[in-house]
């Protein structure tokens, strides 16, 4: 997979735009930044992403319905909450700020693993992405942000599981059928008992 930067893309070693996502190679080390925009076009430029799968005590997750206006993916079902560090931001800073954005919720992070891929949508658009996957528990009331989300609902994981085996259709976002597959064969455990 080529991860370079197209020659038409303006890499900034700086991120003067509040919006500007981290680029990195394949051993997560920051080559620059560039505008969220531009690294979603075409095939992707690969950048840093997080991706956050919340459960309530009594071990249902949160899946969100996106937004119809999101321009990758809209109205699809995908994990609790995902998007990216922005400039300088640590990770652990870029995910309670997007949990609270997204769902209106702050709790403790436990990280899992990163995975790279690369996701086609349409002709113009895809994700390209180094995504490090947290799980959480929360005993906060969601508050969604109907900007950001759709709809949203708590789901047993064995239900989810039949759910995504079955979805032929494809109503579940990329990512998260990979980042679950490999939830459910490697991490079962650990993330029943978070």
């Amino acid at each position: 997979m080529n991860n370079s930067v197209p020659k038409s893309k303006s890499v900034n070693n700086f991120a003067p735009d509040p919006d500007a996502l981290i680029l990195v190679d394949e051993a997560d080390r920051s080559l620059g930044f560039l505008s969220k925009k531009l690294c979603h076009e075409g095939q992707g430029v690969l950048h840093r992403a997080f991706s956050l799968l919340i459960f309530n005590e009594s071990g249902e997750l949160l899946i969100q319905q996106r937004a119809a206006s999101k321009r990758l993916w809209p109205m699809y079902w995908s994990n609790s909450c995902c998007s990216h560090p922005y400039g300088d931001e640590t990770m652990e800073t870029a995910t309670q700020r997007r949990l609270n954005e997204e769902l209106g919720i702050h709790c403790p992070l436990h990280f899992l693993f990163k995975f790279q891929y690369q996701a086609q949508f349409d002709a113009t658009g895809a994700e390209n992405e180094l995504c490090s996957v947290f799980v959480g528990r929360c005993r906060e009331p969601v508050q969604a942000n109907s900007d950001e989300i759709h709809d949203w609902r708590w789901i047993d994981p064995g239900a989810l599981h039949r759910e995504i085996a079955v979805d032929k259709g494809g109503t579940f976002t990329p990512w998260f059928k990979l980042e679950w597959a490999r939830i459910w064969r490697d991490h079962r455990q650990e993330v029943l008992v978070i």
